[in-house]
């Protein structure tokens, strides 16, 4: 039997771009190139969201998904450059490169949507991941939190467990409730609207209103009294109190009208036969 000797020459012969076996080799080369550098790039944005936590979450993850689609797209375009018989092939395609693109176009108008309204809900941040969103989905109105956000789609978990799939078109055009408890929310003070005549003195209508509201709700739970308007035959006061519970709020702004009106008839700054003042 002879000796099989195989040289480098061989080798390099065999795993030559133009060869089947070398195309094979040089794409599995490129497929794991293409793997350590997305979980290279997975980890450095990973380490720096641990380092930095005042950084938009969503928008990390949104530019780590764009980077990785970027490192696949570059890898790709230089395996089809390394390869001769590819290379050829692309030229002999580029004439009618106009027309395929028009086609993939067409036939990928849902998927660009997406792709488009990923950057913009990106870039105006109309919710984030972890908000609590309350959305119209065909199965009715679904409140869930904001799962994942990829270029294409955003996922709501809900509080069953279930997956709600909002293409990134939709999330971006509907109209959505953001309920996440993590945004600050300060109710609006409980406000009472005063109208009185002109020829009233505005700073003793000021006074009694103060002195209603201290009486019945206490000396730090009024926020003022103000006058917003000053009109040719009579003028606006505001009285402002911090806003009660839902189920306390109309019962409250009742007993505030009720004592305003008989503090105002009392005081004379409801005369009978002038412009009489006005609660609301």
């Amino acid at each position: 039997m002879r000796d099989l000797t195989i040289g480098w020459e061989d080798i390099l012969h065999r795993l030559h771009p133009d060869t089947l076996l070398g195309a094979i080799v040089y794409l599995l080369l490129t497929v794991l190139v293409a793997l350590l550098l997305s979980r290279a790039l997975r980890l450095a944005m990973r380490g720096v969201m641990v380092r930095e936590p005042h950084l938009d979450r969503t928008t990390m993850t949104f530019l780590q998904q764009i980077g990785i689609a970027a490192i696949w797209i570059i890898m790709l375009i230089l395996y089809a450059h390394l390869i001769p018989v590819l290379r050829s092939l692309g030229t002999a395609l580029l004439a009618g490169a106009s027309i395929a693109s028009v086609v993939i176009g067409l036939a990928a108008q849902s998927t660009l949507g997406n792709l488009v309204a990923g950057v913009a809900i990106t870039l105006y941040r109309p919710f984030r991941l972890g908000d609590r969103l309350q959305v119209a989905a065909p199965t009715g109105t679904e409140v869930g939190n904001v799962e994942t956000l990829s270029l294409g789609y955003t996922t709501l978990r809900t509080d069953d467990g279930r997956f709600v799939v909002v293409p990134n078109s939709i999330a971006a055009s509907q109209v959505a409730i953001n309920l996440s408890a993590s945004q600050a929310h300060t109710p609006a003070p409980l406000t009472i609207t005063i109208r009185i005549g002109r020829a009233a003195d505005i700073e003793a209508a000021r006074r009694v209103a103060l002195g209603t509201a201290r009486e019945l709700l206490g000396e730090s739970a009024v926020l003022g009294c103000f006058l917003t308007r000053m009109e040719a035959d009579g003028a606006t006061l505001e009285l402002r109190v911090p806003s009660p519970p839902a189920a306390e709020r109309d019962a409250l702004r009742s007993r505030l009208l009720v004592q305003l009106a008989q503090r105002f008839a009392a005081r004379g700054l409801d005369p009978e036969g002038g412009t009489r003042a006005s609660f609301s």
